[in-house]
């Protein structure tokens, strides 16, 4: 059973909110100087590494319960390396704002997947929020697609998004337990290693060296990949996974406004609207799925 949504957990979450929406923006600039995978490989490593050490001064302990293990292998492949790593790659071609709407369908596609697999029920107001969820996301998709944004890189999002929605629904199990930090920690590393053996296979590694590269970079890893992580984590454990992923729904709106004004990147009306129904859709699931499971 998950905690009570109280002024903690609020303020957590909206703090994760505009961290995590900020991540898309700041890749964007990475991406100006060095390769995708060569770049995220990094950051998990130094990440994971000042997590891993921290833990332990803290007196953490490496050994972690099965489940726990489990869930760290999971998570770390499914969003270190697949999620992020698919739309770093995606993002070499496609702008951040539509690269997160894309990632903030999450939540639907958490739904879709515990109606399928786990047999949850889902009440009218969740099934109305999904098919608006999914159409506003479809109309950004469609009016981006129309300007000449790449429909591969868009793909790659999209399976991304499915990736991060089969971590979330394992990170609780790493989060149980204790040791939080030092499970964070290892995910990383797990998403590091794996990014590693994809990158030398397949990523030259080519760098150029600029101011922008290294603030965005030392950023990425101090915020993003870090604090917003931890944070997510914490939430995750204190009041469950359904209620810690409401504020996803605030992800379009923080995603597009975030890259406007840090890329100048241009929001068109049709853009704001889908944006609009996708956050409203996103909360409808979210609200359905409280009244009908309060975890």
């Amino acid at each position: 059973m998950g905690g009570e949504m109280d002024i903690k957990a609020i303020a957590l979450g909206l703090t994760f909110a505009v961290l995590w929406s900020s991540a898309f923006a700041t890749a964007r600039i990475i991406l100006l100087d060095a390769p995708p995978l060569w770049v995220l490989a990094l950051r998990f490593l130094i990440s994971g590494g000042l997590a891993v050490g921290i833990a332990l001064a803290l007196g953490q302990t490496w050994r972690l319960s099965r489940a726990q293990s489990r869930s760290v292998v999971i998570f770390g492949l499914c969003q270190n390396a697949l999620y992020l790593g698919l739309f770093f790659v995606a993002m070499q071609r496609i702008e951040a704002s539509l690269a997160s709407i894309i990632a903030s369908a999450m939540p639907l596609i958490v739904a879709g997947l515990g109606w399928a697999f786990r047999g949850e029920r889902l009440p009218a107001l969740g099934v109305a929020g999904m098919i608006a969820g999914f159409g506003g996301v479809v109309l950004t998709m469609g009016s981006r697609l129309q300007g000449g944004a790449d429909l591969w890189s868009v793909g790659l999002c999209v399976f991304g998004a499915g990736a991060l929605a089969v971590a979330t629904l394992t990170v609780r199990g790493a989060s149980a337990g204790g040791n939080l930090l030092m499970a964070v920690g290892l995910q990383m590393l797990v998403g590091s290693a794996a990014l590693i053996v994809v990158a030398a296979l397949v990523e030259p590694f080519v760098v150029t060296p600029t101011l922008r590269l290294a603030l965005a970079f030392s950023y990425q890893i101090l915020v993003p990949g870090l604090a917003a992580t931890l944070i997510w984590f914490y939430l995750v454990g204190r009041i469950g996974a359904v209620k810690a992923s409401t504020f996803h729904f605030l992800n379009p709106f923080f995603g597009v406004l975030i890259a406007a004004v840090l890329l100048g990147e241009q929001v068109s009306a049709l853009d704001m609207a889908g944006v609009a129904i996708a956050a409203l859709g996103i909360l409808a699931v979210q609200m359905a799925r409280l009244r009908d499971r309060p975890i």
